[in-house]
C-alpha cells in the first residue's frame, strides 16, 4: 500500500515509537506537504506555537480539562522520541500549518465523564474494544513467530535501515498489515469510528484548502478506515448528537516513568528510557547504551571498568547473531549487564530498569502556556524557595528554625491540605524535635490536574489552603476529623482558618459522649499546642479546649473500661490510655493539677478488679514509669493479678499490659527479679488446659523484646528468679547479680560524662527558646 497513493500522504505511526518517529521525520522531509495534521483534540491547536518555545522539553502533556470540574480530564503525552511530536517541530521550524484532527476533547470528556484521565490515554492500537480483544502488534508479531511484540518492533522497525532507503516503504507496509487485521477483525469499538468519522472530516476541510498536498500523522490502526470510501452525510450521521461541555486545555510537563505501561498508560511502552536512547543516538547505539550502564553503576560504587564495557558489547552482540537478530536489543543488552556487570545478580539490574530502561526525565512547559493562578503562584513559591520541581523521589530534610526552612514546610503542608501531595512526610534521620521535618518529594503529572481542581479554593496557595480548611471544619462529621483538621492547620500556618475551626472543635467536643473519640481527639491537640512554640504560632485558643476534653476523659475513662469490654475492645481502650497518658504529659506544663487528676485515674484503673487485665497492667506500669506506685504496691497488684484465683487468661493480658509494647518492659524484669519471679511462679501455676489458651498473649509480650534482653530473661530464669524474687529486699540487700548499693568509684566514672550531656543539653535549650523568641 503506498502511504500516498490518490490522496494525501497517510503516515500510520506507533506512538511513541522512536522508529516511527525517524520514518515521520523522513517521509515528510521527502514529501515537503503544504500541511500536517495529527492525530490530537483541535483544541490544543492554539497551543501549537508554544512548542517552539526553547523552554518547552519533552515529555509534555496536552491537558484538557472541563472548565467546571478540572477532575474530569484527559492527558495527550508527547515524548521527544514521539512520531506526533517529532513532525508538530517539523512543521514549527518550516512554517508549515499543523492541527490536530481527532474528536474534540468537548466531546470525549462530556461522553465518558468516569473515565478521566484515562480517556486519550488508551489511544494507541493495542487499546481496542473489550468485545474484540486484540493487540495488532501482537497479532503481527505472533504472525512472524515472536513471542514478544516489543521484540518484534524492534526487529522489524527500531533496527531496520529501510528508512534511510525509502522512508515510504515502511508506511505502506504497516498500513497493509493494518488493513488486513481489520478485515479480518474488525472494529467493535464504536468510539473508534466516531474519532474516524471526526478525522474524516477534518481532512475534507484540508482538502478544501491545500487539496491533496497534506500529510496525516496518526496512529497505524486508524490508516485502513482514513483511506476507505466514506461520504461526508455518512460521517456527519455518526457524528449527529454527540455531548459537549466547556473545556479549557495547557500544556504540562510529563515524564518518563507515566509513558510506561506499568504506569496505566493505555498507549504506553515499557521502555520509555531505552527507546529515547534509540532516537538519540544514532551511531553504536549499544555501545553508548551499556557506558551510559557502566557510568550509573560507577555512581552507586560498584566496580565496573571500560573492560567491563567492552566485553558487555562482545556479548550482547553474540546473544543477538545467535538469535538471529539484526541488532542487540534490550534484551540482550540486558542480559550482557546482568552476566558482565552485576556477576549474575538482578539487584542492579533492578536499579538500571528503573533509572536507565524507564527514567526519571521530567518535561518541562514555558511560562507562557496558560494556567490556572493557583499554578501561578505555586511557580512562583517554588522558584522563591528554590524546591525544585523533579520526577525522581528525593529526600528534604528541614530545620524549622531557619526563615526559609520554614516557609518550605508551611508550602508543603498547605499543598497537601489541598490534596496535592508532592511531598509526603517521612521519619526524620536528623533527630526527633519538633524544630525538624523529613519530606519525600516527587512531582507527578497528575498533581498538575490536582491544582487546577484545587483552583476553586483560591487564587493563592495561602488563600486556598484557608479556604479549604473552613469547608473541611464546616463539613466534619466527627470529633476526630476536627482535630486532625487542627493540627494540620497549625502545621501548615493557616491562622485565618483557625477560628472556624476552633469553632467546629468547640461545638462537636460538646456533644461527643464516646469516650474513645474523645481520647483520640486530645492527643492531635496536645501535639498542635507544642506548634505554637516552633512555628510562632498562637495555639492558646487550644489550650481551653484540650483542658476540657482532658477532664471529661478522666470522669468518662474508669466508667468505660469496666463496661464489659472483650479482648479486641480492651486492645483499642489500651491503645487509646496510652495515647492520652502522652497527651497529659504535654498538657501537664500549664496545668500540673490535670497530672495529679490523671494519676488517680490510672490508680483506680490499676486497682478495680472490673477493669480488664490488660488496661490494669497498663495502668499499674504508666504509674510506676512516672514514679507514682512504689514497688512494693507494683508487686502486691502483681501478685493479685497473677493469683491462683485469677483466671488464667486475665493474668495473660494483665502481664502483656504491664510488660509488653515497646516501653521497656523486658528492661524492667531483667533488674528487678522480684516482678520475674512473680510472674515465673504464676506461670508454672498455670493448669495445662489453660495453657495453651494463653500462649499467644504471652509469645506476643515476649517475642517483641531485644535479643540482648531474651538472653539476659533466660538466663535468670535459668538461675532461678523466684528464688531471687523470695530473697529479702531493702537497703542491704539486693538481686541476684546485683551489687548490695551503689559503687561509688564505678559510678564517679560516669559522673563526668553526665555532666557534660547535661551541659550540652541546657545549652540547645537555651538556643531553641532564643531562637523561637526572636520569631
Amino acid at each position: 500500500m503506498n502511504p500516498r497513493a490518490e490522496g494525501p500522504l497517510l503516515l500510520g505511526v506507533r506512538h511513541h515509537g522512536p522508529g516511527s518517529a525517524r520514518a515521520v521525520r523522513a517521509a515528510l522531509d521527502e514529501a515537503g506537504p503544504s500541511a500536517v495534521l495529527i492525530e490530537g483534540p483541535p483544541e490544543g491547536d492554539a497551543l501549537l506555537p508554544l512548542t517552539a518555545d526553547p523552554s518547552m522539553r519533552p515529555p509534555v502533556a496536552l491537558l484538557a480539562h472541563a472548565a467546571d470540574d478540572p477532575g474530569r480530564a484527559a492527558f495527550w503525552p508527547l515524548a521527544g522520541f514521539s512520531p506526533e511530536w517529532v513532525a508538530i517541530r517539523w512543521a514549527q521550524d518550516r512554517g508549515v500549518p499543523v492541527r490536530f484532527i481527532d474528536l474534540p476533547a468537548a466531546h470525549s470528556l462530556a461522553a465518558t465523564p468516569d473515565e478521566g484521565a484515562r480517556d486519550e490515554e488508551a489511544r494507541d492500537e493495542g487499546a481496542r474494544d473489550e468485545a474484540v480483544r486484540i493487540d495488532p502488534l501482537a497479532v503481527l508479531a505472533e504472525s512472524a513467530g515472536y513471542d514478544d511484540p516489543e521484540r518484534w518492533w524492534e526487529d522489524a522497525v527500531e533496527h531496520r535501515d529501510a528508512v534511510r532507503e525509502d522512508p515510504l516503504a515502511v508506511f505502506g507496509a504497516l498500513g497493509e498489515a493494518m488493513g488486513a487485521l481489520r478485515e479480518e477483525y474488525g472494529c467493535a469499538n464504536h468510539r473508534d469510528l466516531v474519532r474516524e468519522a471526526y478525522m474524516r472530516q477534518r481532512m475534507r476541510a484540508a482538502r478544501r484548502e491545500f487539496g491533496d498536498d497534506y500529510a496525516v500523522v496518526c496512529g497505524a490502526w486508524h490508516v485502513p478506515a482514513l483511506r476507505a470510501p466514506t461520504t461526508a452525510t455518512a460521517d456527519k450521521a455518526l457524528l449527529g448528537g454527540l455531548p459537549r461541555i466547556k473545556v479549557e486545555t495547557t500544556w504540562v510537563p510529563w515524564t518518563h516513568r507515566r509513558l510506561t505501561r506499568a504506569a496505566g498508560y493505555g498507549a504506553g511502552i515499557t521502555s520509555p528510557g531505552w527507546y529515547a536512547h534509540l532516537f538519540t543516538a544514532r551511531d553504536r547505539p549499544v555501545e553508548r547504551w551499556l557506558t551510559k550502564v557502566a557510568g550509573l553503576l560507577r555512581e552507586e560504587d560498584r566496580q565496573v571498568s571500560s573492560a567491563h564495557v567492552i566485553e558487555a558489547v562482545r556479548l550482547a552482540q553474540t546473544l543477538a547473531a545467535v538469535r538471529g537478530r539484526p541488532v542487540a536489543g534490550l534484551t540482550e543488552t540486558l542480559e550482557a549487564v546482568r552476566a558482565v556487570m552485576c556477576d549474575g545478580s538482578d539487584v542492579p539490574l533492578a536499579l538500571i530498569h528503573d533509572r536507565l530502561v524507564v527514567g526519571d526525565v521530567l518535561g518541562e512547559v514555558p511560562d507562557a502556556a496558560p494556567v490556572v493562578p493557583l499554578q501561578r503562584d505555586l511557580t512562583r513559591r517554588q522558584r522563591s524557595l528554590r524546591l525544585k520541581v523533579e520526577a525522581q523521589e528525593r529526600e528534604l530534610e528541614l530545620d524549622l528554625r531557619k526563615d526559609t526552612d520554614g516557609a518550605k514546610s508551611l508550602l508543603l503542608h498547605r499543598l497537601r491540605l489541598l490534596g496535592i501531595d508532592w511531598g509526603i512526610p517521612a521519619a526524620s534521620r536528623a533527630g526527633t524535635g519538633t524544630f525538624r521535618e523529613t519530606w519525600r518529594l516527587r512531582w507527578e503529572p497528575e498533581l498538575s490536574v490536582r491544582v487546577a481542581e484545587a483552583g476553586i479554593w483560591g487564587t493563592t496557595v495561602l488563600g486556598a489552603a484557608t479556604a479549604r480548611a473552613e469547608a473541611l471544619a464546616a463539613d466534619a462529621g466527627e470529633l476526630g476529623e476536627v482535630t486532625a483538621l487542627a493540627e494540620r492547620c497549625l502545621l501548615a500556618g493557616l491562622s485565618e482558618a483557625l477560628p472556624a475551626v476552633l469553632r467546629a472543635l468547640a461545638d462537636r467536643a460538646a456533644l461527643d459522649t464516646d469516650v474513645a473519640r474523645l481520647a483520640k481527639a486530645l492527643p492531635a491537640l496536645a501535639r498542635s499546642l507544642r506548634y505554637g512554640d516552633v512555628r510562632g504560632t498562637d495555639a492558646e485558643a487550644l489550650g481551653t479546649v484540650a483542658a476540657g476534653l482532658a477532664e471529661r476523659i478522666c470522669v468518662a475513662l474508669p466508667a468505660a473500661c469496666a463496661a464489659g469490654l472483650d479482648a479486641d475492645a480492651a486492645a483499642e481502650l489500651r491503645g487509646h490510655v496510652d495515647a492520652v497518658h502522652g497527651a497529659i504529659a504535654l498538657l501537664a506544663d500549664a496545668d500540673e493539677g490535670l497530672r495529679e487528676r490523671w494519676s488517680a485515674v490510672l490508680r483506680t484503673l490499676a486497682g478495680r478488679d472490673t477493669v480488664p487485665g490488660l488496661i490494669r497492667g497498663r495502668s499499674a506500669r504508666l504509674l510506676l514509669d512516672d514514679g507514682r506506685l512504689p514497688p512494693e504496691e507494683t508487686a502486691r497488684l502483681m501478685g493479685l493479678a497473677l493469683s491462683p484465683a485469677a483466671i488464667p487468661a486475665d493474668a495473660a493480658g494483665w502481664i502483656e499490659g504491664f510488660v509488653g509494647g515497646s516501653a521497656g518492659g523486658g528492661t524492667l524484669l531483667v533488674h528487678d527479679e522480684r516482678l520475674l519471679g512473680l510472674i515465673d511462679t504464676w506461670l508454672v501455676s498455670v493448669p495445662a488446659n489453660a495453657f495453651i489458651d494463653v500462649l499467644p498473649l504471652l509469645r506476643r509480650t515476649f517475642g517483641a523484646y531485644e535479643p540482648g534482653v531474651k538472653r539476659a530473661l533466660g538466663e535468670l530464669v535459668r538461675r532461678g528468679p523466684s528464688d531471687g524474687a523470695r530473697r529479702p529486699t531493702g537497703p542491704g540487700s539486693a538481686p541476684e547479680g546485683f551489687g548490695p548499693e551503689l559503687d561509688p568509684v564505678r559510678a564517679d566514672a560516669a559522673a563526668d560524662l553526665v555532666r557534660v550531656l547535661l551541659a550540652r543539653a541546657a545549652e540547645a535549650t537555651g538556643a531553641i527558646g532564643a531562637a523561637v523568641g526572636a520569631g
